[in-house]
C-alpha cells in the first residue's frame, strides 16, 4: 500500500509518499511560497534524483496537483498511476478535546475541525485547506487527520488546566494541549525499541528543538507533561516565539506600545525568541556564528535558550521522580553538539554524563552519554511523516 502524507503550512506543503510494506519513503519534497512571488518545488525521489522546479502556484489545490504530476512523472516520479495511492494522511495541528486520536476524515469531521480553528488560527485553517484540496484532486481516496495533540491526551487534568475561572474552561476549552506529539511519540518509541529502555517502567524526557521547540515528560510510555500549551507559543524560547512570559507583561506592552490583538500576536509569534533577543536571526547556526564574532546579544539569546531547556528538564525529572533517558531531536537537537553539551552540563545530581567525543562526532542517530552515566542521552532524528503514514495505514486498514 502506498500512502501520501501532506503537511500544509501557512504558505507551504511538505509531502512524502510511503511504501507501507517496506515502510520506506519513495518521494519527498516541499512546495514553498504558495500564493507568493517565487514559488518553487524542491523534489527528491528514492532514485536519488533531486530537482528544484519554479512554478506559479496560487493555492493549495494547484500545489497538490503539481505534487501528483511529479509522482507519476516518468523520470521524477515513482508510480505509474495515481490509483496506486490508497490513502492520504494529513498533519493537523490542533484536535482540541474533540479529537483525542487520529481519525478518518468525513464531512462531519471537517465541520468539527473548522470549529476548532479558533484554538489554532495560524495552523488549522491551512490544514483544512489542504484536506479540502486533496479531496478535490483525489476524490474517493480515504483521508486521515493525524493530530499533533493526540499523544498528549494522557496528560492529567492538574497539569493541563490553567488556574483561570473554571467557567472559562467549560465554555471556551481554554487549557494546555501540547504539540509536536508525533515527534515526541516517534523518538520515545524508537528509544524503547533500540536502546534497552523498558517502556512500562521508564522515565524519558524528549526534547524537540528546532525553530519550534518543545519538551515532553514521557512516563511509562505516556505523555504526562509538555511545555507547549493551548497554543504553540507557550514553553521554551524558540526561533521567533516568545515562550513562557508573564501575561501581565503582554497587557503592559499592549498599553504602552498601543498594540492591537493582531499586532501583539505577531510580536509573540514572529518577532520574539532567538530573533527578538539577538536582533540577527532565528537560526541557531547564525547565532553561533555571531557569538564566535563577539556578538553579545547573540550570546544572551543562546544562553537564554539553553537555560530554559535546562529548567524544563529539571522540572520534568521532579515530575517523574527521576529520569532514565533524555532524547534530542529536531533541527537543533539533531545537529548542534554545542547546544546538547551546554544543556547537559551540571546535571551531576542526576548522575548524567555525556561523552564529549561521541557528542561532537555523532552524525545521525546514536548515544552520546558516557558509559557510567546514570541517564542515557541520545540523539534520534524525528520522522513525523512516517508516524502520519503509519497512523493512516492503521485506520484505512479497518475500512
Amino acid at each position: 500500500m502506498k500512502i501520501l502524507v501532506l503537511n500544509c503550512g501557512s504558505s507551504s506543503i511538505k509531502y512524502q509518499l510511503f511504501d507501507m510494506v517496506e515502510k520506506n519513503w519513495l518521494v519527498k519534497g516541499n512546495v514553498q511560497k504558495i500564493g507568493l512571488l517565487g514559488t518553487y518545488i524542491s523534489h527528491e525521489n528514492c532514485k536519488n534524483i533531486k530537482i528544484r522546479l519554479d512554478r506559479e502556484i496560487p493555492d493549495y489545490q494547484k500545489g497538490i496537483e503539481e505534487i501528483l504530476k511529479l509522482l507519476v512523472d516518468p523520470e521524477l516520479g515513482v508510480i505509474k498511476d495515481l490509483s496506486e495511492i490508497k490513502a492520504v494522511g494529513h498533519r493537523v495541528v490542533h484536535g482540541g478535546e474533540v479529537f483525542k486520536d487520529h481519525t478518518l476524515i468525513t464531512d462531519e469531521m471537517i465541520d468539527a475541525l473548522e470549529h476548532l480553528s479558533n484554538l489554532a488560527p495560524l495552523h488549522n485553517p491551512q490544514n483544512i485547506r489542504g484536506i479540502l484540496s486533496a479531496q478535490q484532486v483525489l476524490p474517493g481516496i480515504p483521508q486521515v487527520a493525524v493530530f499533533d495533540t493526540a499523544f498528549h491526551q494522557t496528560i492529567p487534568s492538574y497539569s493541563y488546566m490553567y488556574p483561570l475561572p473554571y467557567s472559562i474552561y467549560m465554555k471556551d476549552k481554554v487549557r494546555r494541549y501540547g504539540f509536536h506529539g508525533t515527534s515526541h511519540y516517534f523518538v520515545s518509541r524508537r528509544a524503547y525499541a533500540e536502546y534497552g529502555i523498558e517502556k512500562k517502567n521508564s522515565k524519558v524526557i524528549t526534547c524537540h528543538l528546532g525553530n519550534g521547540a518543545s519538551i515532553t515528560a514521557v512516563h511509562n510510555g505516556n505523555s504526562v507533561d509538555t511545555s507547549m500549551g493551548m497554543t504553540p507559543v507557550e514553553g521554551l524560547m524558540m526561533g521567533t516565539r516568545v515562550g513562557d512570559i508573564d501575561a501581565g507583561a503582554l497587557l503592559h506592552i499592549m498599553t504602552t506600545e498601543n498594540l492591537n490583538v493582531t499586532e501583539i500576536n505577531n510580536l509573540i509569534n514572529k518577532q520574539s525568541g532567538l530573533l527578538g533577543i539577538s536582533g540577527i536571526s532565528f537560526d541557531m547556526r547564525d547565532i553561533r556564528t555571531a557569538i564566535s564574532n563577539g556578538g553579545d546579544r547573540a550570546k544572551l539569546a543562546y544562553d537564554m535558550f539553553v537555560y530554559r531547556i535546562r529548567k524544563y528538564i529539571g522540572s520534568y525529572s521532579a515530575v517523574m521522580n527521576g529520569v532514565d533517558a533524555i532524547i534530542f531531536t529536531g533541527g537543533i537537537g539533531e545537529n548542534s553538539a554545542d547546544v546538547r553539551k551546554d544543556i547537559c552540563r551540571d546535571f551531576d545530581y542526576l548522575g548524567l554524563k555525556i561523552d564529549n567525543d561521541l557528542n561532537v562526532s555523532l552524525k545521525g542517530q546514536g548515544m552520546i552519554s558516557a558509559p557510567d552515566s546514570k541517564v542515557k542521552v541520545m540523539v534520534i532524528p524525528t520522522n513525523e511523516e512516517l508516524v502520519i503514514a503509519e497512523a493512516t495505514y492503521r485506520l484505512v486498514g479497518k475500512i
